[in-house]
């Protein structure tokens, strides 16, 4: 069996995307040839590694046995690369981080530093998805960790604790509840709001959440920062809701108020999740002890 790294990689990556095109984009190879690829490791083993359909591909029964022992040997790949990044340069280790919209914009970039510095062998692919799809990824197979809310149902997923996370309506200093200390979800709902562009994962969420209240949020205008929502909520354009961690520096700034959110779902708290902890890459490993100590 003569599978070199790229396939194994190339095989991954097209699980992952659900598709050989977009497989063959994440590994940087041109469609023909990871198709070729893709041919010759079925040719190899004389079985059919991918089912194809309208939809994309996806794995069957020998491709899965294929995707647990291609990490494996990733896995090992990686973990070697990782104690020779010491004694030599130019190794590079990429981690896929997924995570939620709240630790994307709160404190994980600041807890991130540290480590790149300290780690200048390793890259890391910041992918945002909701909670939700966050599970079902790393469930699937196609990711290996990730951060997410507790408000969702993790399975038989491995989790740690991350951070807290409290939601906040930022108001301007001038608006009728700028000196209210909390509020509930359904009385923001009364007043123009302003949201994150569609497919934003705290968007949809609060979206789920109004539509359990049978409303629909009153959107002025949706942007994709919450920069950008702190100053024209400043403006007394409208409310925003974003994490209480994000609204520092609106409060700071912008001279905008920050009204803790009532609602039980509004203080989550952010997990770590993966199918194994003690299984995933030594690089990983030493990434979630520095985020999350």
């Amino acid at each position: 069996m003569r599978f070199d790294l790229t396939d194994l990689r190339l095989f991954l990556n097209v699980v992952e995307a659900g598709s050989i095109t977009a497989g063959a984009d994440r590994a940087y190879l041109a469609l023909a040839s990871a198709s070729a690829r893709v041919r010759g490791m079925e040719e190899e083993l004389g079985v059919a590694l991918l089912e194809r359909g309208r939809r994309g591909v996806q794995p069957t029964v020998a491709g899965w046995t294929l995707v647990q022992h291609a990490k494996v040997v990733l896995h090992r790949v990686a973990d070697m690369r990782t104690a020779l990044g010491e004694h030599a340069s130019g190794l590079k280790t990429q981690i896929r981080l997924l995570c939620n919209t709240a630790a994307l914009t709160g404190h994980l970039p600041e807890r991130l530093g540290p480590f790149l510095v300290q780690n200048p062998h390793v890259h890391i692919d910041l992918q945002e998805y909701a909670s939700a799809e966050i599970v079902h990824l790393i469930a699937a197979g196609k990711a290996e960790v990730g951060i997410i809310a507790d408000s969702v149902e993790h399975g038989m997923l491995a989790t740690r604790p991350f951070h807290a996370d409290q939601l906040v309506a930022v108001v301007a200093r001038h608006h009728p509840l700028a000196d209210r200390q909390t509020v509930d979800f359904s009385e923001v709902l009364g007043y123009a709001c302003i949201g994150l562009m569609k497919g934003s994962a705290l968007q949809d969420h609060l979206d789920g959440h109004a539509e359990r209240l049978g409303v629909r949020i009153n959107y002025r205008i949706r942007v994709a920062t919450f920069e950008a929502i702190c100053c024209l909520a400043g403006e007394g354009a409208g409310i925003g809701v974003m994490p209480e961690a994000a609204a520092t520096w609106g409060v700071q700034a912008a001279g905008l108020r920050a009204v803790r959110l009532n609602d039980l779902w509004a203080c989550r708290q952010l997990l770590i999740c993966a199918k194994d902890f003690s299984a995933l890459p030594l690089h990983t490993r030493r990434l979630l002890e520095a985020i999350a100590p």
